[in-house]
């Protein structure tokens, strides 16, 4: 063979991009599996839950619900209805939303200014303040609540939402000041001293460049906070009588009506509704902030 021949075929040699795409996927195939397979494990007892909450209290008591995907027939609406009608479910959904957003926000806004502060600029003290701001992440909440609980007593915080909100801020600061204090590390030196050199004061540097440079960890921060509020438990629970939110009232009717099950699974079901649409509405913000700042 020629030397011309061999350099034809030298160059013929690679794989076509078909072939390294296949390779690829053979290659990630176990990975994918396994992801899968813990995804629809995930995903069962949700499937199960929204499939038991359509189902008549007749039809729940005669079977499990995968009997409903052979039988279409048996799912009813009726089970929502009823529980829109209940004042109880429909007033903790209410609150719990009140309780959430109220708490997420303002746990944004302090963090933000915070974690500026801490990032940005110079005052005494600034990093040994930081790290008691970090130390506070390893405090147990239920060392809290007794003391937190006689305090909210005397000053009239106590079952209010007013007090739940205060409550989740609170606890919610010290990992947020932190997340943020790290992203905002990363915005470059040079976009500050150039506002600076504007006439841009702290105020205005923080609002224009901080602010919307740091929308990515904002977004995913919000989806934390948002989601550990509204799941919350044993904090509303503990500060709450007459306010309840939706787990404390789910647990209400689970204490008052163990058996019913066709009031229960679709209150649980909303209550699980909104965090997931909330996720997954935002999931890619939610990935973007979580690895914004990780590479200097």
């Amino acid at each position: 063979m020629t030397a011309a021949g061999t350099a034809i075929n030298n160059r013929g040699s690679p794989r076509s991009p078909i072939a390294t795409a296949l390779l690829r996927s053979v290659a990630k195939a176990p990975l994918n599996m396994l992801l899968a397979t813990v995804a629809i494990l995930w995903l069962i007892p949700t499937l199960g839950l929204f499939l038991t909450s359509l189902l008549s209290p007749v039809e729940i008591s005669q079977g499990g619900w995968w009997r409903v995907l052979s039988r279409p027939a048996l799912l009813t609406i009726k089970n929502y209805k009823d529980i829109l009608a209940n004042e109880a479910i429909t007033s903790a959904l209410t609150t719990t939303l009140w309780v959430s957003i109220g708490a997420t926000a303002a746990t944004l806004l302090l963090a933000a200014f915070t974690a500026y502060a801490f990032a940005w600029l110079e005052f005494p003290g600034r990093d040994w303040l930081f790290l008691c701001i970090v130390a506070l992440l390893v405090v147990p909440v239920q060392m809290t609540l007794i003391p937190l609980f006689a305090l909210y007593n005397d000053i009239g915080l106590f079952d209010t939402v007013l007090g739940l909100i205060l409550f989740h801020t609170a606890f919610g600061l010290p990992f947020s000041i932190f997340l943020l204090r790290n992203f905002f590390l990363g915005i470059p030196k040079d976009l500050f001293e150039a506002g600076r050199i504007d006439g841009g004061s702290t105020l205005q540097l923080f609002w224009r460049i901080a602010l919307p440079l740091g929308r990515p960890a904002l977004a995913s921060l919000a989806i934390f906070e948002f989601l550990w509020n509204w799941n919350d438990f044993l904090i509303a629970l503990t500060f709450g009588r007459d306010t309840q939110v939706v787990t404390v009232a789910i647990f209400s009717q689970l204490r008052q009506y163990g058996s019913n099950i066709e009031l229960i699974a679709p209150a649980s079901f909303l209550s699980l509704a909104l965090p997931l649409v909330v996720f997954f509405g935002f999931q890619r913000s939610f990935a973007s902030g979580l690895l914004a700042g990780s590479i200097d």
